[in-house]
C-alpha cells in the first residue's frame, strides 16, 4: 500500500518502499496487489525533489521508470488496485500492472504532461502506446485529456470499475485466483507478449535520461 498521508508521490522513498516489497513478493513468488490510500493512488513524482533540480531530480526519475520497467516485467501477477486519483507518473504506474481495478467516484486519470508544459518523456509515451486504445492515447498524449472511472474500461485506463468497498476485496481475490496458475509459464509467457514493448520503453528511457540530465544538471 503507497500511503504518505498525501499526494503518495513517487518520492525516492516511496520508490523504495514499493521495491522493498516487489523484493518480498518475488522471493515468495505470489501475486502483488499495489494500491494507494483512499481517493488517491498517487499524483505524480515528488515536486519539491524536481523543484531542487540536481542529480536527485535525475535519480528519481530513473527510478520511477525503473520501477515501472519492473512492473511491467514481473515475474508473477501484478494487480494495481486505484482507489481514486492517478496523475502524471501515477497515471503510468497504474499502466503497469496486469490487471488494473478503480474504485468508482469523482476521481481523475490522466497524463497531464502537455497541459503543465512539459513534453512527453519517450518512456512513458511507450507505456501508455500498450495499453490506451489508439482514439484515446491521442487524447492522453496531444490533449492531456483527463479520464474518469466512467470511461476507463472503453478507453484502456482500467480493465474493471467497482465500488470503493470492494476494491480491495475484490484486487486480493484476483491475487487469490492468479496463484492456481504456473508462475513459470506467466513469467515467461508475459516476457513474450511484451518483448518488443520492454525494448522499446528501455529505448525511451535512454533518451529520456538524456534529455533530464540536460534539464536538472545544467
Amino acid at each position: 500500500t503507497m500511503d504518505d498521508g498525501k499526494a503518495n508521490a513517487v518520492s525516492p522513498t516511496l520508490q523504495a518502499g514499493v521495491q522493498r516489497a516487489l523484493d518480498n513478493a518475488e522471493a515468495d513468488s505470489v501475486p502483488v496487489v499495489l494500491t494507494g490510500r483512499p481517493g488517491m493512488l498517487s499524483a505524480g513524482f515528488d515536486l519539491k525533489v524536481l523543484g531542487a533540480s540536481g542529480q536527485p531530480a535525475v535519480d528519481m526519475l530513473n527510478g520511477g521508470l525503473d520501477l515501472a520497467i519492473r512492473l511491467l516485467s514481473f515475474p508473477t501477477p501484478v494487480v494495481i488496485a486505484s482507489p481514486g486519483h492517478a496523475m502524471a507518473m501515477g497515471f503510468f504506474l497504474l499502466m503497469c500492472g496486469d490487471y488494473r481495478i478503480g474504485a468508482r467516484g469523482n476521481y481523475k486519470y490522466a497524463a497531464n504532461e502537455v497541459a503543465i508544459g512539459m513534453n512527453m518523456p519517450f518512456s512513458t509515451l511507450e507505456i501508455m502506446r500498450h495499453r490506451l486504445s489508439p482514439a484515446a492515447l491521442t487524447r492522453a498524449v496531444a490533449l492531456a485529456e483527463t479520464f474518469t472511472p466512467d470511461n476507463a474500461v472503453i478507453t484502456g485506463v482500467l480493465d474493471a470499475v467497482v465500488d470503493e468497498s470492494e476494491l480491495l476485496p475484490t484486487a486480493l481475490s484476483l491475487a487469490e485466483s492468479y496463484t492456481h496458475l504456473n508462475m513459470d509459464a506467466h513469467a515467461a509467457s508475459k516476457l513474450r507478449l511484451r518483448e518488443d514493448f520492454l525494448i522499446a520503453v528501455k529505448d525511451g528511457l535512454v533518451k529520456d535520461d538524456e534529455i533530464w540530465k540536460y534539464i536538472f544538471l545544467r
